[in-house]
């Protein structure tokens, strides 16, 4: 996947397109991400000790990743991402605009 836990995305397409946040929880077996304030969904809940009124809960549901792109914390643009190596032997992300290292 392109993204990880914590990047700051934008969302691309779907019914939040234009909305940013970060990335909660990834799930890369479904390609799937989750994103705060993105994609809200109602979801009904039964009393528990965690919860104990229950009631209706407003959270965040999945979409899919290919629906996200990263955004450069220099350049603040959406940026598709470039794989290079360090002299240390290390392989960072970085920004195929400015080239700036994403990790």
């Amino acid at each position: 996947m392109h993204v990880r836990k914590g990047d700051l995305v934008k969302v691309m397409a779907g019914r939040d397109k234009g909305k940013e946040g970060h990335i909660i929880l990834s799930i890369p077996k479904e390609n799937r991400v989750v994103v705060e304030k993105v994609n809200l969904v109602k979801r009904h809940q039964r009393p528990s000790a965690a919860n104990p009124d229950g009631g209706i809960i407003t959270k965040e549901a999945p979409i899919h990743v290919s629906n996200v792109m990263k955004v450069c914390t220099s350049c603040k643009r959406t940026t598709r991402i470039a794989h290079k190596f360090l002299d240390s032997g290390k392989k960072v992300r970085t920004c195929k605009h400015c080239g700036a290292t994403l990790d």
